[in-house]
């Protein structure tokens, strides 16, 4: 897997991305996945799962970096990163985030359009409530 411009992998336990995600109050990311990190340590995020319906985990941005659009290229970078891998959906579960998720071009669609391999997540049986919005983004048209 070949890192694309500004976006990198770097390992589950990295402690760079445990302290970001404390910092933010979210569930530690779990080594299911492939994460990256944004250059400079401007944000994490992870792709987990195989085959055609991918979740999108674990993104976050430290603090000093919130407001500089690093959130938005995060999200656009592993999108693209996860259609070279053949990904063709994205889905998310948030409890803070879907406004910012919607103006990336997200859909929230109901919990029960969840296909299978999302819904046997850890993620989404128990790291998020029920309540939780779920977010589904197209890959390939």
């Amino acid at each position: 897997m070949l890192p694309l411009m500004g976006l990198a992998p770097c390992e589950p336990d990295d402690p760079r991305f445990a302290a970001a995600l404390a910092a933010a109050e979210l569930p530690p990311c779990g080594r299911d996945g492939l994460c990256y990190v944004l250059a400079d340590d401007e944000g994490f995020g992870m792709i987990e799962g195989e085959g055609p319906d991918r979740l999108l985990r674990s993104v976050v941005v430290p603090a000093p970096h919130r407001g500089t659009g690093a959130g938005s290229r995060l999200v656009a970078l592993l999108a693209a990163e996860a259609a070279t891998l053949g990904v063709e959906r994205l889905w998310l579960l948030t409890t803070t985030a879907s406004e910012f998720f919607a103006r990336l071009g997200w859909v929230v669609v109901p919990r029960d359009a969840a296909p299978a391999a999302i819904r046997a997540s850890d993620q989404f049986t128990s790291l998020c409530p029920s309540s939780a919005t779920l977010m589904l983004r197209e890959l390939v048209r």
